[in-house]
């Protein structure tokens, strides 16, 4: 990569123009990477292209027609929790206006759609009492899509525990496994002879480290360098309890694939140094290798993660390791149980070796590392996230030779701006080098087999509210008919998708949209 620094409105990269407008002080500057020139070339025949949403972030209609509350419902009433101080109560409506979705998506011409169900919704108590106008719902949605030549691909748990649940414990009750494979039945029951794609569990790190870690999403629990592994530990269980179940009751008949949806940003080392190399790796391991390695590799944790956790616990006087341990039954339960590997891929960080305070029982400073974006990648309106499409080609990469080359969807990838405005030409170059990214992992023998693009529409970004704008579709929240939008990026999306890849010297703008 060449790195260019312009003082100027405009800069032209491959084929577009994209305008950046970086406001510092009283000049216009830009910084930013240019990727290595695009392969023009096309993918398979069979490649599936699909945007991605959640239940709580566009459905609103939180207490319609028998529906429980879920731990967001309950988080997001102190809007202390939110930037804006919003929530997801009403969101983009869709558990009304899922016909605008499905318009939205018919004209990218997509032949996906991932969505996810309410666990509160079709079982408000978590477990026990079913709610037939939330399944009925998800019964409207999945013929609508059929009936415009889109498959469904359904994700069962994307974070909206059901409140009940989370009083008895939630993610940190080993009976989750329990409840979780009572709700995965029932979901298959009722929806499998139409789905041949799902997800069991969404971003399980944002839920064990977050929600039960950190503590800054919900449910909001604090114990960053003990719950956070019991949760981790349990989510796995509940995800191969739940594959076990459609493997050996389902999957004769409906004949659909069963997967997780992991969160693996790319880590380089910050130099040529073995111990920022090996600590590079360290950081994968930690955060992809944690639920990775049980699912597609041996079925336990990490060699990596098994030895720094037990160590740091016993210098800190722990009587076992804060990491849990798979018994044998466990370990044979779990290992295998996906038929593909999820991915949700958003940027890159350098990393360094660095031993961390041994006082601090934290997961973060169990990998004794220090990452952070490099400040010469253009960075996007979250801190988190600067683009870096070198890193989605590396991470396939990864997963395929750490992981026994498994196939790889990936689940999303997308990035984020204030404004929302329709001309969003970022994004537009975010997408091209992203997928072009993936095209090149694809022709290097990487198993991907679709693309899934966050977001359909702007929504409810969970912390930020509606202060964070992810979508291929603008949506104007002031407005009760919540008409949704094409930006830009929509219809350069359309145009890959109608073209199943990059063609040279031919403009997005003849997209059908």
């Amino acid at each position: 990569m060449r790195k260019i620094k312009r003082h100027r409105h405009s800069l032209q990269f491959g084929m577009n123009w994209v305008s950046l407008l970086l406001l510092t002080s009283s000049t216009l500057v830009v910084s930013i990477y240019v990727d290595e020139p695009l392969l023009y070339d096309t993918f398979p025949p069979d490649f599936m292209w699909a945007t991605a949403t959640s239940a709580y972030q566009i459905e609103g209609g939180w207490d319609a027609d028998g529906k429980g509350l879920s731990i967001y419902d309950v988080w997001m009433n102190d809007s202390s929790h939110v930037t804006d101080g919003t929530s997801g109560k009403v969101a983009c409506n869709s558990y009304y206006l899922y016909e605008k979705d499905i318009e939205a998506l018919r004209s990218l011409g997509v032949s996906h759609y991932r969505f996810s169900i309410s666990w509160a919704r079709v079982l408000p108590d978590g477990i026990g009492r079913i709610n037939q106008p939330g399944i009925d719902y998800y019964k409207r949605l999945i013929a609508a899509l059929k009936a415009a030549n889109i498959q469904p691909m359904v994700t069962l748990y994307h974070w909206d525990l059901p409140q009940a649940l989370e009083d008895m414990g939630g993610w940190l009750n080993s009976s989750i496994a329990d409840w979780f494979e009572e709700y995965a039945r029932l979901c298959f029951t009722e929806f499998g002879n139409d789905v041949k794609y799902w997800i069991t569990i969404n971003e399980p790190w944002v839920i064990a480290y977050q929600g039960y870690g950190c503590g800054n999403t919900a449910p909001g629990t604090y114990g960053p360098g003990t719950f956070t592994y019991q949760a981790g530990h349990h989510i796995i269980l509940a995800h191969a309890r739940a594959y076990r179940a459609y493997e050996t009751q389902f999957k004769p008949t409906q004949q659909g694939k069963v997967g997780i949806t992991l969160n693996i940003n790319w880590y380089d080392p910050k130099d040529d140094q073995l111990e920022n190399i090996e600590a590079a790796e360290r950081a994968l391991q930690f955060l992809g290798g944690w639920i990775a390695n049980p699912i597609y590799g041996t079925g336990d944790y990490p060699d990596v993660m098994k030895q720094k956790v037990g160590d740091k616990s016993a210098q800190q006087g722990f009587n076992q390791s804060r990491l849990p341990e798979f018994t044998a039954e466990q370990k044979i339960l779990v290992r295998g149980s996906a038929d593909f590997f999820g991915l949700n891929y958003y940027t890159s960080y350098l990393t360094a070796n660095k031993i961390q305070d041994i006082s601090i029982i934290d997961y973060g400073y169990d990998q004794d590392i220090e990452s952070y974006s490099d400040p010469t990648c253009y960075q996007s309106s979250f801190d988190w996230l600067t683009i870096t499409p070198f890193g989605m080609r590396k991470t396939l990469q990864w997963i395929k030779d750490r992981f026994n080359d498994p196939e790889i969807i990936i689940t999303e990838n997308g990035i984020s701006d204030r404004a929302g405005n329709l001309d969003d030409m970022v994004r537009v170059y975010y997408y091209k080098h992203n997928i072009n990214s993936m095209l090149k992992a694809i022709k290097d023998g990487v198993r991907v087999t679709g693309y899934a693009a966050w977001s359909l529409m702007d929504n409810f970004e969970w912390g930020n509210g509606f202060t964070q704008k992810f979508g291929l579709f603008s949506i104007d929240f002031t407005t009760s008919d919540l008409n949704r939008t094409a930006k830009a990026s929509a219809r350069y999306y359309s145009k890959l998708v109608n073209d199943n890849g990059f063609m040279a010297d031919q403009p997005c703008n003849n997209s059908p949209i």
